[in-house]
Formats: structure tokens, sequence, C-alpha cells
């Protein structure tokens, strides 16, 4: 069995293989490593080998993991990238680095005035349903498009781009991601800070060489790092 260490330089390489093969620099992509239900002392681990940015998708353990004897005081760049309900925004606005996953323009504006009580700037992706699946959170290429001057208004909030998941068909995923990609490059357009706004968020464990070569700029991986839920 492989050590946290060595799938790390693992996924290390893949990423800049990726990214030779996209004519991209292994620079321009973070990795994310996504550390949901696993144990602060694997991400401790991870941490030691030298991965910084971490995603967490449940707000209660969330909030556990960063209270851990383990891993509390260290400079772990939160990430929050699961669903997110505006009643649990409160509890950590002032943990996170950035938040993923945000999927309609009420859960912003709550950031955003919770941001502001605490005298924060935070910044945050909108969530986009590129598959049109009906299980899964996230606004339509559609409705991200029309309602993309109201999120632009927001005080204490930095919008950064852009965040999907992906069909699990491999095939579909490469459309989709090149589909945020596009919608990225639209919502620029309607920008009034369009500097800002370079992020996007797609391509997890299965298919983030596919998201790489769609010019993903963070790509969200767990299972190839932290081993199977």
């Amino acid at each position: 069995m492989k050590t946290i260490s060595e799938n790390l330089a693992a996924i290390q390489k893949e990423i800049l293989n990726s990214c030779l093969k996209a004519g991209r620099s292994p620079e321009d992509v973070r990795l994310i490593a996504v550390s949901k239900t696993k144990p602060a002392s694997l991400i401790r681990e991870a941490y030691d080998a030298g991965q910084i940015d971490i995603g967490e998708s449940y707000v209660q353990e969330f909030l556990e993991k960063t209270a851990s004897p383990e891993l509390e005081g260290l400079p772990v760049r939160w990430h929050f990238i699961g669903h997110l309900q505006s009643n649990k925004i409160k509890y950590i606005v002032d943990k996170v680095c950035m938040v993923h996953s945000i999927d309609k323009l009420s859960t912003a504006r709550e950031l955003s005035k919770r941001a502001a009580a605490k005298n924060l700037t935070v910044d945050y992706l909108i969530e986009v349903n590129t598959s049109g699946e009906p299980s899964k959170f996230g606004l339509s290429p559609e409705e991200l498009l029309k309602t993309a001057g109201s999120f632009f208004d927001l005080p204490s909030v930095t919008l950064r781009g852009l965040m999907t998941i992906a069909s699990p068909d491999p095939s579909l995923a490469h459309e989709e991601f090149k589909l945020l990609a596009n919608l990225l490059e639209q919502l620029r357009a309607k920008a009034p800070h369009p500097e800002n706004i370079t992020e996007l968020s797609m391509g997890m464990s299965g298919d983030f060489e596919k998201a790489i070569d769609a010019r993903a700029t963070m790509v969200r991986i767990g299972t190839a790092l932290f081993g199977r839920r």
C-alpha cells in the first residue's frame, strides 16, 4: 500500500504530464486535495508532504478537522467544495480561502453578508450544472449568463470563476469542461473587473487530465490521494 506522500508525488507527476501535453505550464494548475470522510491524521500526512490546499465538503466535518490537534494552527488553505446551505455559511466564512460551490444568488448574498459582518473579503466560485443532470446542484449555463450582473455587485466577496462536477462518462466530461471554459470567457466579457475572474475548478481523480486539457486551473482530487471512501 502506497503512502500519502507517494500518492501525492504520482498525482503531481500526472498533472505535470497533462499540462505538458496540453501545452500549459504546471504552475497554472493547482491541486486541491479532497479529504471528505478522511481523518485529520491523513490530511496532516498530505500537509507534511507539501500539500497546502485542502478541500472539504461537509460543514460539521470541516469544523471538526480545523479544530483537531493534528491540524490546529497550520497554514492550510481550506477550500469548501460541497453543497453549502445559506444557514451554514456563518460557521465557515472566516475559515476558508475560497468557496467553490455557490449555486444560487441567494447563497452568494448570504456569503457577502456574513463576510461583511466579519470585515472580510471572501473568494468564491459559481457552481454550474454543465451536464444538465437534475440530481446535481448548480446554475444552468443560461441562468449563469442571465444573472451574472447580480453576482458582480456583491460587496465583501470576490467572484473568481466557475466550478463544475462533470458527468461520469469521460467522453461527456470533456465536452462539459470545455463548456465551462467557454462560459468563463462569456462571464469575463460581462464583468466590470474581468481580471479577477480566472479560475476553473473542474476535474477529479477519474477525469482531471481532460479537465487540464480544457484549461482547468484547479483540480479536486481525493480518491487517488487518500484512497477510496
